[in-house]
């Protein structure tokens, strides 16, 4: 059915132009709610639509449906995104992807989710607040969500992709009392397969609730921190957007003039792999045909690419890197993360540090400064480090510095790696850092 919309929908609007693209997506989810100690409600989430691209005398114009079945529904879609281009500026790097070939990627589609009702959701939420009372926590908030992704790409320079996908996720929030007030945490785990394990989260959410009650305060100063995967995760967004070529070219990026240049620690290379297996973020190709691939981002500290769409491959005179991702139908693609990976060659485990700080997660980190780096954020459940172990909790502190020179001072601080999102990161253990108490 995806590929009869998609071809209709590209002689239709080759009566108006010879240059278009057809993006169909079909996205089924499962959404189960938790509040307190209930499942909140439970629901069933289809989205099916079409979004079209056109190039008329330069210009790029876009339009979506979601009326599939109605032709003159379809038409008025093209006829609006033929309009828009005509309203729009002319742009010499406005292009669609070329015609290639695709390889599968491997461990991003499961079967089970054929078979897996709304029930088995419920009772994936229901095993995780169980499990925390059981604990002896307050699950406070949390959810489950399982889903399917079809998408199909034509276009008129022959390029024809269809990709098949499912992810899985489930997350809680608890608080316990200390006595004197209430320890939080929150824990979440997602997978392309159904894996994940409702009470595993519960358990490491309670543990680190637990773990946190009766904090002490501790001085300001500059010291060693290992930030544990999600505070990780929180402050390399912010990294990651000065690698865009989009903000690189917009003189928004501070690693603008800098390739071939040791811009992080040489221990550290990071990939872009929209190929890898069972990753989060993994397929065929990009939002807009472009063969997924790995990318090699930074190699021993030394800059190497930045993520292009074609865009702004056009427009830097390179190759897309398959980075023109697409979030929905009606969302025209633009530059953005596959799987990032950080590969550190230093490793620097809680046992090899005599004194320094585990922060677990952070808040306020979309508060960083995305130019220059600069971040002031609260560290989250954190934890004293003496003489290579977790000594005791810290009460309430913050974290500062600047993401770009912290990257000059990172090593691993695990073997294990966690996907959060687009990265996928082991621990990572930072010198000189500021912390206020």
């Amino acid at each position: 059915m995806m590929y009869e919309i998609a071809s209709e929908m590209l002689d239709l609007t080759l009566k108006y132009t010879e240059d278009v693209e057809i993006y169909v997506e079909k996205e089924e989810n499962v959404d189960v709610d938790i509040k307190k100690d209930n499942v909140d409600f439970a629901k069933e989430v289809l989205s099916f639509g079409v979004g079209v691209r056109v190039i008329v005398d330069g210009k790029m114009g876009f339009s979506y449906s979601t009326n599939l079945k109605n032709t003159q529904q379809l038409r008025k879609a093209v006829e609006k995104a033929v309009f828009n281009a005509k309203s729009n500026i002319p742009d010499e790097n406005f292009a669609f992807a070329p015609k290639s070939n695709y390889a599968d990627v491997k461990g991003i589609y499961d079967k089970r989710i054929n078979e897996f009702e709304i029930e088995g959701a419920v009772d994936f939420a229901k095993s995780m607040v169980n499990t925390v009372v059981d604990e002896k926590c307050e699950p406070t908030c949390g959810g489950f969500s399982s889903g399917s992704l079809k998408t199909l790409i034509l276009n008129s320079d022959g390029v024809s992709c269809s990709d098949l996908s499912t992810s899985f996720s489930g997350f809680i929030s608890v608080n316990v009392s200390d006595g004197e007030g209430v320890s939080t945490a929150n824990e979440s785990e997602s997978s392309t397969h159904l894996d994940i394990d409702p009470e595993k989260i519960a358990e490491n959410v309670c543990k680190t609730a637990k773990d946190s009650r009766g904090g002490k305060a501790i001085e300001t100063g500059d010291t060693n921190v290992v930030l544990d995967y999600y505070a990780a995760a929180g402050l390399l967004s912010t990294f990651t957007g000065a690698l865009n070529a989009d903000n690189v070219q917009r003189g928004r990026s501070i690693f603008a003039g800098k390739m071939g240049e040791e811009v992080v620690s040489p221990s550290l290379s990071i990939y872009d792999d929209g190929t890898l297996e069972r990753g989060l973020n993994s397929s065929k190709s990009d939002g807009e045909g472009t063969p997924s691939q790995k990318t090699a981002i930074i190699e021993n500290g030394i800059l190497k690419n930045f993520l292009y769409d074609i865009y702004t491959s056009k427009k830097g005179g390179v190759e897309s890197t398959g980075n023109g991702m697409r979030y929905s139908y009606s969302d025209m693609p633009s530059v953005g993360l596959s799987n990032v990976i950080l590969e550190f060659e230093d490793i620097n485990k809680i046992p090899d540090i005599n004194d320094g700080v585990l922060v677990t997660d952070v808040l306020g980190a979309h508060t960083s400064n995305p130019i220059s780096g600069d971040f002031s954020v609260e560290a989250m459940n954190a934890f004293k480090i003496e003489n290579g172990e977790i000594a005791y909790p810290v009460k309430k502190a913050m974290i500062s510095g600047n993401i770009f020179q912290l990257m000059k001072e990172a090593s691993a601080a695990s073997k294990k790696t966690r996907q959060l999102g687009s990265f996928v990161i082991p621990r990572i253990m930072v010198r000189n850092l500021r912390v206020v108490g």
